[in-house]
């Protein structure tokens, strides 16, 4: 890991470059009671499929990975052909770690990339907005996340359950994805912890552990993540909402 005694900044070095997006939908989908999350259906529409369209209906998207298991790769191929997901460039096989999937994902993008945005499959309702407020923070400070304020009161915690201490909802953010990037900052951010990806949590701490500051941009509460069997009912409503 990059030691660093002080938070370096920076503006993103390449923004004219092409935006590229990488689409992580592995996983486990250890507590959807045997349910594959990123294949269920949401009135029709498969998770990861209405996870890519919400980057393949932004204009300022130029391409987009996909990162997969192995034994999906084909299964992700015809519904990119069944939905017109004209912008996938490639879908490639994940690692050991989501860290490493992403890591996967980014060695597959060109050159000429100026900005990478990082997203989870399992998130299907980001919107067109969320995505523009993401790329607009990365120009002016190279790694950005959305993010929200959390709706629950926080409590920090011992591990026999003995609360320690309140920390105020105000200075705490829920953080979700799309996570932005100037696509050299972050390369050279997993190439420094190529050892070590699966000790991250996600893709800002990369950077963070790398000696770069990390900016939030507004997030949306209805950009939720699949993770339980409930959260697809909370899903259909949504979709229906839609309509």
């Amino acid at each position: 890991m990059v030691e660093t005694s002080a938070l370096n900044y920076t503006t993103a070095q390449n923004s004219e470059g092409k935006i590229s997006v990488i689409v992580v939908c592995g996983g486990s989908s250890s507590r959807m009671n045997g349910i594959d999350k990123m294949f269920a259906e949401i009135s029709g529409v498969p998770v990861c499929v209405r996870s890519v369209l919400a980057f393949q209906n932004c204009d300022e998207i130029d391409n987009i990975v996909v990162v997969t298991r192995e034994e999906n790769i084909l299964k992700m191929q015809q519904l990119c052909e069944q939905f017109k997901l004209s912008k996938v460039t490639d879908i490639v096989v994940g690692g050991s770690c989501r860290q490493q999937s992403v890591a996967n994902g980014v060695n597959s993008l060109c050159d000429d990339t100026g900005i990478v945005l990082i997203h989870d499959g399992a998130r299907p309702f980001v919107t067109t907005e969320c995505i523009k407020r993401v790329i607009e923070g990365v120009k002016n400070y190279s790694a950005v996340t959305c993010a929200v304020v959390p709706k629950d009161t926080v409590k920090m915690v011992e591990n026999d359950g003995l609360v320690v201490s309140t920390p105020a909802r105000d200075g705490l953010r829920a953080v979700q994805t799309p996570q932005g990037f100037d696509f050299g900052l972050y390369k050279k951010a997993i190439d420094a912890n190529k050892d070590n990806l699966e000790d991250f949590t996600d893709d800002c701490s990369i950077v963070e552990s790398f000696g770069y500051a990390v900016y939030t941009v507004e997030g949306d509460y209805r950009n939720i993540k699949i993770t339980t069997a409930d959260d697809l009912l909370i899903a259909e409503i949504f979709a229906k909402e839609e309509l």
